[in-house]
């Protein structure tokens, strides 16, 4: 019931989910903290807040009933065969270029399991959005997570042919003051552009176009609107193509790390150990086969604006 409570916000709502008169609700609440002779809950008007000894006693209580789903599911063979629902996340391009081919092989190798594919730009808490495994990038904020080390992804800043012939190459960052740019916030500022080599580079640009995706900011790019900077594996297949072109490669900041990462159990399920041993050297490669013109440092620029 305190869980609920918890979940829910307030006593009512518990009361409805749980289809119990809110009295008994309250009562079994009061009940428990009579019992551990703790407040669980600061109460006001509007909702419930746990207090410090609330939420420790909520964690534990959440624990308890995950190792008591563990040991069903032991007892009913998902430790031995893999199947059942596995919940994965990920960023929403790097998930649809490149995890999602290997989900479909995954899907046809393993027919007893079924994949929840959540794709958003943002850390995911895997706790409490009840998801089994995530893709992440960059280095892990939380170290409770076991990470698996899959690979490493490059920020790029890029153009179309056409916009370099038209307005010229940058060959440093200070350049982007003359150039009309296309900025994705959660990268780098519509104001200031952040580059780095032997010292970190703050120049002032103009962003013409500032969007709330990546897709958008590349599609700009493509249609010859500006400079925009993204990561590799959007650009990827466009700078193969031709249709865009890297830039300013010696003053990108280094690579940046993507791992799956997942939650310690005693228990880990079959369906789990399977994905994970099916899907990372897979996606490793992908990863590795990143076209090389697009790392920093070394590589021979094309001169499209002589």
């Amino acid at each position: 019931m305190v869980l609920a409570v918890a979940e829910a916000g307030s006593l009512s709502a518990a009361a409805r989910q749980q289809k119990a008169p809110l009295a008994t609700v309250s009562r079994k609440v009061s009940e428990l903290e009579a019992h551990l002779q703790t407040k669980l809950f600061n109460r006001s008007s509007r909702a419930l807040v746990p207090t410090d000894a609330g939420r420790s006693y909520i964690a534990a209580a959440k624990r308890i009933l995950a190792d008591v789903a563990e040991a069903e599911q032991a007892a009913s063979g998902e430790y031995t065969t893999p199947r059942g629902d596995l919940s994965v996340s990920a960023p929403v391009a790097l998930g649809r270029l490149y995890l999602q081919p290997v989900l479909a092989e995954f899907l046809a190798a393993y027919p007893e399991v079924d994949v929840h594919l959540g794709l958003q730009d943002r850390a995911v808490n895997l706790l409490e959005e009840h998801v089994d495994i995530g893709l992440r990038l960059g280095t892990l904020a939380d170290s409770s997570l076991i990470a698996v080390r899959i690979g490493e992804i490059y920020r790029v800043a890029c153009a179309s042919p056409s916009y370099l012939k038209a307005r010229g190459t940058p060959k440093s960052p200070i350049d982007l003051s003359t150039h009309d740019c296309i900025s994705y916030p959660p990268i780098q500022s519509p104001n200031v552009w952040v580059f780095k080599r032997d010292q970190t580079h703050a120049v002032p640009v103009r962003s013409r176009l500032v969007v709330s995706n990546l897709e958008s900011a590349c599609d700009a790019a493509r249609a010859g609107i500006g400079i925009t900077v993204a990561f590799s594996y959007h650009v990827a297949e466009s700078i193969k193509s031709g249709e865009l072109i890297p830039l300013l490669q010696d003053f990108q900041p280094p690579a940046l790390p993507v791992s799956f990462v997942y939650s310690p159990n005693r228990f880990m399920p079959v369906k789990l150990r399977a994905f994970l041993d099916f899907a990372q050297p897979r996606l490793k490669a992908r990863l590795a086969d990143l076209p090389k013109s697009i790392v920093g440092g070394g590589t021979r620029r094309r001169d499209v604006d002589r």
